[in-house]
């Protein structure tokens, strides 16, 4: 409901910034800028399906505040977008993931790192962070994330006395970081939609990026010292320095699609192409190349890539039909001139993102939200680069908040023995609680973020 109350609080000062700024809105009677407002909230409300509802919209909006004949050219408006060079990555990023899952090389990881966190205060809830933020490294997905390393975390949990809660919270907080922690395809789309610097998107989010971290194990060191468990049997050293052969695979993925991003060796579009020649080579020396295996990573990326594109799709009509009407502007120009400071409005926007979360899915979050919401951020001082660390941030708290976050529910369908859902709520809340606290901090020290562009330019 308070989601629904700031979408409404939204459109209403947008509508009003128009008005104020002499738009082609201000023509148009009471009843019908009503009725598109509760059009909005209906469709999104009613849980059809995002690209649908979007385009729909931008229809709909077009038609009543607009004379143009904008659909001569809707095709055109779609175009252009959906063939920019830089969403290539976005299906390579999700291919290299899923060639990985399939190749075994993340049981190797988990096994690997297990063997040197298994005795922290925390076990192997250590282990869970530890294994999602280094896969993060390789996917760029929350979900790819989620959904790779809970198959491979599960079942290590059975028939013992960890708490089904702090399990599955820890692997949700971990899969959440699939974003954040470069290259993650959000930041590709926001680079996309506000025309930022991917590349530096990447070195701005290594800082936040490691603070979430260190965050996450602090919850579960003090969660591993008031509830300790037996310890597990010593682990000789030349043991953990074997294990660590079955890292190699993956410190190679992660040089070759950093490394080659850090250095200005390749675009984010060609560093995902060469990490997906990478992690075939590397199926093909397991073993576990073949045809099939191949054909299915194909497809399980070709059905997430076609519900990103659709999305995009219709969030372009909306965005354009917003755009030609002036309501960012008129927004920006109204937000901007309010009698407050600017952190006031950001601590806003933040809270009406976090509000969002609990019942719209963060992806859609960025190709709705973000076209009304940069221009009022520029126009307040804020740096893109900050920016586009903090929305990614936010997207990341979106995809585990209560009730609607989509990791929670990809956790929940794959649990071994039944359990009710509010296990998996209750584990997340304390690494949300964190996770807000790093934005904060973010808010603060706005260096986290901007040191590492700054000096590599």
């Amino acid at each position: 409901m308070i989601a629904v109350l700031f979408l409404v609080v939204l459109l209403v000062v947008s509508v009003a910034a128009v008005l104020l700024g002499g738009g082609s809105v201000a023509q148009l009677p009471v009843g019908q800028i009503t009725v598109l407002i509760a059009l909005f909230c209906l469709f999104f409300g009613a849980g059809i399906y995002i690209a649908a509802a979007l385009g729909i919209l931008g229809i709909i909006a077009g038609f009543a505040f607009s004379e143009r004949p904008f659909w001569d050219f809707i095709g055109q408006m779609v175009w252009g977008p959906t063939t920019n060079f830089v969403l290539v990555a976005v299906p390579l990023f999700l291919l290299m993931g899923e060639i990985m899952l399939r190749a075994g090389l993340s049981d190797k990881l988990y096994r690997s790192l297990n063997l040197w966190f298994q005795r922290v205060p925390g076990g192997l809830l250590h282990t869970n962070i530890a294994s999602c933020s280094v896969f993060s490294a390789i996917s760029g997905s929350s979900v790819a994330t989620a959904a790779t390393m809970g198959a491979v975390a599960l079942p290590y949990f059975k028939k013992t006395a960890y708490s089904p809660s702090m399990v599955l919270g820890s692997l949700a907080a971990g899969g959440a970081l699939g974003n954040l922690i470069p290259p993650g395809i959000t930041f590709i789309v926001y680079g996309l939609i506000t025309e930022t610097s991917v590349g530096k998107l990447y070195l701005a989010a290594v800082g936040p990026s490691i603070l979430v971290v260190v965050l996450f194990t602090l919850v579960i060191l003090v969660h591993g010292l008031r509830h300790p468990l037996p310890q597990p049997e010593k682990v000789p050293l030349s043991v953990k320095l074997a294990g660590l052969v079955d890292l190699i695979p993956t410190a190679i993925l992660i040089m070759v699609v950093l490394g080659t991003i850090y250095t200005g060796l390749a675009t984010p579009t060609e560093s995902a192409a060469l990490g997906v020649v990478a992690s075939i080579v590397f199926a093909a020396i397991s073993g576990r190349f073949t045809w099939k295996m191949l054909n299915e990573s194909a497809e399980a990326t070709a059905r997430t890539t076609a519900f990103v594109g659709l999305i995009l799709c219709g969030a372009y009509v909306l965005n354009y039909i917003f755009g030609s009407l002036g309501v960012p502007q008129a927004l920006a120009k109204f937000v901007s001139e309010l009698p407050v400071p600017p952190w006031v409005i950001m601590a806003l926007i933040i809270g009406f993102y976090l509000a969002l979360g609990t019942f719209m899915e963060g992806f859609s979050m960025i190709v709705t939200t973000i076209p009304v919401i940069f221009p009022v951020v520029k126009a307040l001082g804020y740096d893109p680069i900050w920016f586009g660390v903090i929305v990614t941030m936010l997207v990341e708290i979106a995809l585990i908040s209560p009730p609607d976050g989509t990791v929670l529910y990809v956790l929940q369908g794959m649990r071994g023995a039944p359990g009710p859902i509010t296990d998996v709520f209750r584990g997340v809340i304390p690494f949300m609680i964190v996770y807000i606290l790093a934005i904060a901090i973010l808010m603060v020290v706005p260096d986290l973020a901007l040191w590492l562009p700054r000096v590599s330019q």
